[in-house]
């Protein structure tokens, strides 16, 4: 726990000038609070025509008073030393709010940037971590730990800085000047304290957990709506509304048990430290009562000062016991995005790095397997070879390994057995920036964000305007773009929601073609399209093909007749290579799959109903 607080507290360092600037207002704020207590001793001697601060047996506190202001507030008149009385008391409160308003200004800015810094470190962080962290996270736990997360986490400091802080001050300004005024009470206050911490032990031992469990269950919830938002046309075609609210109610239902479960025991922490402080200063004022009129070495006016003052100090001492409760929910949320940030991460790409040359000998399989999880492999010994300008085409079944296959070349993921090779040079050589700068992917859900048809061809980079309407052009995209409201500068809304899906997919080929890469990774390209929408997108990608080395993944055999290298794939083996027409007259894997697709059974025949 204590690692996590500090390296919550690693953010404040940039604002440590700012940070002593509130410090030094709270004391002061602090200070003239208890100095306004004070002023009730002179308040009172006036009046009740008690001599103002005299006697041979005046505290310590009278004596100080006596020394700074007696010449002023000590007056003939009872009414005139009242009077000056309360405008001391007036001046002090002024100061002290002026100081309280800009300590808090000052915190105020650095919990917001701070909390900026942490949310901006854990999202630049996920930019970062391999595609197979992202294939053991929900999107919505993602985001409640980019956002909501770093909120709540952000309580360890800003709760800290802006009330603990400041009670804290408060505190031990009170302590002091109730040493000045009795030390002997004093002394009992302090002993009895930590009573407090003692009664609220159990109560802290069993937040954290709870806590952790409430934001794992919000992490569902926000799941469940991403989820459900996005795929909406499926839930409103299956008529599935019903069962969607049923389903987001449930999550809801549970994350409501989780931090009521959380929050009781919370609440709990404030009326046990309520009370244990009352008692403390019930015996406080039993012990005070009995120097006053037993003994009498305490006046009446330095004794209610002092209760005053305890009972005021009751406050900032139950802020500082609900504490660590409160920092419970901090700790919690912030060891959910440290497990982000402790991610193992890809090298960044460095500055300056300069892109890779085109593969001018071939990529190269050696014996390679992958699998996902120990025991369970995708990939088993994959051996080929891919020469600079062939088409190389995957085909096989579903679950075959094709997708994963081409998933190794820019290295989304890493064989977990044998090794590739570009010019004989082994991938993991390579810089991973400059190798992924090599490779272009057109898939079948192209990624429209929400943003102008610009941004999104000439994504990641500044364009000339030429560049990109040539890119455009050879997409077959220049009619629809001309045709929208505001052509390329025109906003796409969410996943490019005012497109078809045949456009989508020519915006993503445009934005493959500007970026001219060498290698080009088609995955499933032409599939789930209508046949003009196809037969656009295909005269497309044979421009985008011209000059490159193409991976390409199609069910459609068709598109692939002319691949210069046919590869089938089956149950994670390479079966079959070859051109259509060898392996079609193989008779093998991939004559079958042709003869299933290109077969045209019979329509059925509907009987009449006989009845």
């Amino acid at each position: 726990m204590w690692s996590s607080y500090a390296r919550l507290f690693r953010y404040v360092g940039p604002f440590v000038g700012l940070l002593i600037g509130a410090i030094v207002l709270m004391v002061v704020s602090a200070g003239l609070d208890a100095f306004t207590l004070v002023l009730l001793i002179p308040f009172l001697q006036s009046l009740f025509g008690i001599e103002i601060l005299g006697g041979a047996d005046m505290s310590s506190l009278e004596v100080l008073l006596d020394g700074w202001f007696g010449s002023w507030i000590r007056s003939g008149d009872p009414l005139d030393a009242l009077r000056n009385v309360c405008l001391l008391v007036l001046a002090a409160l002024g100061i002290k709010n002026l100081a309280l308003y800009g300590a808090r200004l000052l915190t105020v800015y650095v919990q917001e940037h701070v909390e900026r810094h942490i949310r901006d470190d854990v999202y630049g962080h996920l930019q970062y971590l391999p595609l197979s962290f992202f294939g053991r996270m929900k999107v919505g736990q993602l985001i409640t730990r980019v956002l909501n997360d770093t909120r709540e986490a952000r309580t360890v400091i800003t709760f800290a800085l802006t009330d603990v802080l400041r009670q804290a001050v408060t505190a031990v300004t009170y302590v002091v000047f109730l040493l000045l005024m009795s030390w002997q009470l004093t002394l009992v206050a302090l002993v009895t304290g930590p009573l407090v911490a003692v009664g609220l032990s159990p109560i802290l031992r069993r937040l954290k957990g709870s806590y952790g469990k409430a934001f794992q269950q919000r992490g569902e919830l926000v799941s469940v709506a991403q989820e459900t938002m996005s795929g909406i046309r499926l839930v409103k075609s299956f008529g599935a509304e019903e069962h969607e609210r049923i389903r987001f109610s449930e999550s809801s239902r549970r994350y409501a048990r989780r931090m009521v479960r959380a929050n009781a025991l919370s609440q709990a922490a404030g009326p046990i430290s309520e009370t244990l402080s009352s008692l403390i200063a019930l015996v406080l004022i039993w012990i005070g009562a009995n120097m006053v009129l037993g003994t009498g070495t305490l006046s009446a006016a330095v004794f209610i000062s002092f209760v005053t003052m305890a009972v005021r100090l009751v406050s900032p001492v139950k802020a500082l016991a609900q504490f660590p409760a409160k920092m419970q929910l901090s700790i919690a949320a912030a060891e959910r995005f440290f497990e982000v940030l402790d991610s193992q991460a890809e090298p960044r790409r460095e500055p300056g790095e300069e892109p890779m040359d085109a593969p001018r000998e071939s990529i190269r399989f050696h014996d390679v397997d992958f699998e996902y999880e120990p025991g369970r492999p995708v990939l088993r010994g994959i051996d080929f070879e891919a020469r600079p300008g062939e088409v190389v085409a995957l085909v096989g079944p579903s679950g075959a390994g094709k997708s994963t296959l081409v998933d190794l070349l820019p290295r989304f993921i890493d064989p977990t057995g044998g090794r590739i090779t570009m010019d004989g040079r082994d991938l993991k050589d390579f810089p991973l920036g400059s190798l992924r700068s090599l490779f272009g992917v057109v898939s079948q859900e192209t990624v429209i964000f929400h943003d102008t048809v610009r941004a999104n061809i000439s994504y990641g980079e500044e364009r000339d305007e030429d560049d990109i309407w040539a890119a455009i052009r050879a997409a077959n995209a220049e009619e629809f773009i001309r045709d929208l409201p505001n052509g390329v500068d025109t906003l796409l809304g969410d996943r490019g929601v005012r497109l078809s899906g045949g456009q989508r997919q020519r915006v993503g080929i445009a934005r493959a073609i500007l970026r001219d890469p060498p290698l080009l990774i088609l995955d499933e390209a032409t599939s789930s399209l209508d046949t003009e929408s196809e037969q656009l997108i295909q005269a497309a990608l044979n421009r985008l093909l011209r000059g490159r080395t193409v991976f390409v993944i199609a069910h459609r055999l068709s598109t692939i007749s002319g691949a210069d290298r046919i590869l089938a794939l089956e149950d994670g083996r390479l079966v079959e290579s070859g051109t259509h027409d060898e392996l079609h007259a193989a008779g093998g894997l991939y004559r079958r799959l042709s003869d299933l697709q290109f077969a045209s059974p019979a329509p059925p025949v509907v009987e009449p109903d006989p009845t």
